[in-house]
């Protein structure tokens, strides 16, 4: 009989607009095993989200319904919460400098680099 492997469940807070992308995103983090937070298409929905709770990563899209998410990223970034952007509005070079640490994926991402990308962010999390 093989060991089991205990992973722990991580919450991942999910800034989206686009409803469709949303619920994928939201499965896949839910296919993993962890807990999705969200998804919210308001940045501002978001904000009063992690006064709440804060997340142990999130999967931002650049663009939400009312403005760009940095200023959340900002908030994240300072808590040491691991980020993966998910946007057709930005690449990981356009990130690279503001958010060194955080990881760029380009809409439309295949789900296995998606994957990937939540697999490493979760590693990071405290």
């Amino acid at each position: 009989m093989a060991a089991q492997v205990d992973v722990k469940q991580h919450s991942v807070l999910v800034v989206e607009d686009q409803f469709i992308i949303a619920l994928d995103i939201s499965e896949t983090v839910r296919d993993l095993g962890h807990r999705v937070e969200g998804p919210y298409a308001n940045r501002d929905h978001a904000f009063i989200a992690i006064d709440d709770n804060m997340p142990d990563v999130a999967i931002l899209d650049v663009m939400a319904a009312d403005g760009e998410v940095f200023p959340l990223a900002d908030v994240l970034t300072e808590a040491g919460v691991p980020i993966i952007f998910h946007s057709g509005h930005v690449t990981s070079h356009d990130v690279a400098e503001r958010y060194p640490d955080a990881m760029a994926a380009s809409k439309p991402c295949p789900p296995d680099k998606l994957i990937k990308m939540i697999e490493t962010a979760c590693s990071r999390a405290h």
